[in-house]
């Protein structure tokens, strides 16, 4: 029974990603993604080497070219149909960071009041907004275990 346990966690990998709901004058900017058109915060996957502050600064100017300042984590998210553990960060431009812009990644980004979110902006990324407007001081601990294909309405692929 030890042995099937320690086969099981040497085989155990977990891809660590860092997400950024950036707020300004009580609205959220948002990125809208190349591949499959719709919105979503900017963030991404952690390279080796990096800690989570800087995957998720470098990941954030390299999606929208904007130096964001790290207010608080709002949550961490568990992924298991993807063995990924997503850390959400609640975030603020830098002052004098300039304007965001599109990059290969993102074909627009625009400034949303909670309200008026666009319909099209992925469920676990809004998820995650709506956990930060809870204005928690702790972090969330949530698993979201919908495939993306079921975020989009489209056909799984298994």
């Amino acid at each position: 029974m030890a042995n099937d346990r320690q086969q099981q966690e040497s085989k155990a990998r977990f891809r660590v990603a860092a997400f950024a709901i950036i707020e300004q004058e009580g609205k959220y900017l948002l990125a809208r993604r190349r591949d499959i058109g719709w919105w979503n915060l900017a963030g991404g996957g952690l390279e080796n080497g990096e800690t989570v502050d800087e995957g998720l600064l470098r990941e954030v100017m390299e999606e929208i070219h904007l130096a964001v300042t790290i207010e608080r984590v709002v949550g961490i998210y568990s992924k298991p149909r993807k063995n990924e553990v997503v850390i959400t960060f609640l975030c603020h431009p830098t002052p004098g960071a300039g304007k965001p812009g599109t990059s290969d990644e993102v074909s627009e980004v625009g400034w949303f009041s909670p309200e008026k979110l666009p319909d099209d902006f992925l469920p676990k990324h809004r998820q995650r907004l709506q956990d930060a407007l809870l204005g928690q001081r702790e972090a969330i601990v949530r698993a979201q275990r919908t495939s993306t294909e079921e975020d989009q309405g489209l056909p799984s692929s298994k």
